[in-house]
C-alpha cells in the first residue's frame, strides 16, 4: 500500500499509531488526525509535547500494525514510531533514537484471569514476584502473544526457542489479545498493567484479569523512537533527535513535564527523568 503525498507544501513525518491506551490512545475509535488529536498518555502525550518543536515538518498519523510498518519501511516507505522497542532484528529496517527513561508504567507483567489465580500463583505471597522462564517450563499453562510484538530483552530472550502461540493482530492488537484471554482461549499473556486496567473499563468487566508482576518484567531502560532505514528516515530519527535535545534544554522543563504527565509524575520517575534529561541536555546526538 502507497502512502499518498501530502498536500501541504511543508515536509510530512508519517507515525506509526496503534491503539494502545493508556500509553497511546486512539480518540473516537480511530487513529489522531493531528497532533492536537494526541491524547495525554506516556507516549501520544509526549509526542504531544516533542512535535510542535519540529516546525519545519506537518505530522500525519498512520494505523499500523507492526507487521505493516515493516513491510513498508522495507518497500522504501518511510514512517516512523514511538512505540516500538529495539531488537537487534528491527536494526536491520530501522533506525533507532530515545525519548525518555523507562517510567513504573512500562513493566510487563503476567496477565490471568481472576479464577486461574490460585492455579498459576500456587500459593506465593502477594508481593512475591514470578520468574515467566517457570512459567513457561509448565505444561499444564498456555501462552498467547501478539505475533511481531517485542517485549524487551530479558522477556525476548525467555522467550527465544520456544513454540509460543502468536496471534496475527491489527493496528488495536490489545483488545484482541485480551478478549481471548477473558473467553478462556489461553491460560496468559503478558501486557502492561495499565493497559490492561483500561481495557477492563472499556469492556466494564473490573477485576476479571489480574496482573501479576515478574522477575523479568523491567522492559526497557529508554522509551525508543525509530524511523525507517531509508535517506529519509535518516533525516528525520536525526530532526527527532535534536528536539529532544532541544526539549531537554528548555529553561522551563516543568512546564512541559507538567503539560506531559499532569498530575501522573511519580517521584522516582521524576528523578530519573531530570537525571536522563540533563544528560541529554550536556551531549550530542543518539541514533542507532
Amino acid at each position: 500500500m502507497t502512502i499518498a503525498a501530502p498536500a501541504v507544501s511543508a515536509e510530512t513525518i508519517y507515525w506509526v499509531a496503534q491503539d494502545l491506551p493508556p500509553h497511546f490512545s486512539f480518540v473516537n475509535g480511530h487513529a489522531p488526525r493531528s497532533v492536537a488529536e494526541l491524547a495525554h498518555g506516556e507516549v501520544d502525550g509526549f509526542l504531544r509535547v516533542l512535535l510542535p518543536r519540529m516546525p519545519e515538518f506537518e505530522h500525519e498519523f498512520i494505523e499500523a500494525s507492526t507487521a505493516r510498518y515493516e513491510a513498508l519501511s522495507r518497500s522504501g516507505q518511510t514512517l516512523c514510531s514511538a512505540l516500538h522497542v529495539r531488537t537487534p532484528a528491527r536494526t536491520g529496517w530501522l533506525y533507532f533514537s530515545h525519548l525518555f527513561p523507562s517510567l513504573l508504567a512500562r513493566e510487563i507483567h503476567v496477565i490471568v484471569r481472576r479464577d486461574s489465580l490460585p492455579r498459576i500463583a500456587q500459593g506465593r505471597p502477594a508481593d512475591a514476584r514470578i520468574t515467566l522462564a517457570e512459567l513457561l517450563r509448565r505444561r499444564d499453562l498456555t501462552l498467547l502473544l501478539a505475533r511481531d510484538r517485542a517485549y524487551g530483552p530479558q522477556i525476548d530472550k525467555a522467550l527465544a526457542g520456544i513454540s509460543v502461540p502468536r496471534l496475527a493482530v491489527g493496528a488495536q492488537p490489545v483488545s484482541q489479545v485480551l478478549d481471548m484471554l477473558r473467553a478462556g482461549r489461553m491460560d496468559f499473556t503478558l501486557d502492561y498493567p495499565a493497559i490492561v486496567n483500561d481495557y477492563l473499563k472499556r469492556v466494564d468487566d473490573p477485576g476479571a484479569l489480574v496482573a501479576l508482576p515478574i522477575a523479568e518484567g523491567r522492559t526497557t531502560l529508554l522509551a525508543m523512537v525509530s524511523c525507517s532505514r531509508t535517506p529519509d528516515g535518516r533525516r528525520y530519527i536525526e530532526a527527532i533527535d535534536a528536539a529532544v535535545r532541544a526539549l531537554a534544554r528548555d529553561a522551563d522543563r516543568a512546564s512541559w513535564v507538567r503539560e506531559w504527565r499532569a498530575d501522573r509524575a511519580d517521584p522516582a520517575d521524576m528523578r530519573r527523568l531530570n537525571a536522563y534529561m540533563d544528560d541529554r541536555a550536556r551531549g550530542g546526538p543518539r541514533v542507532e
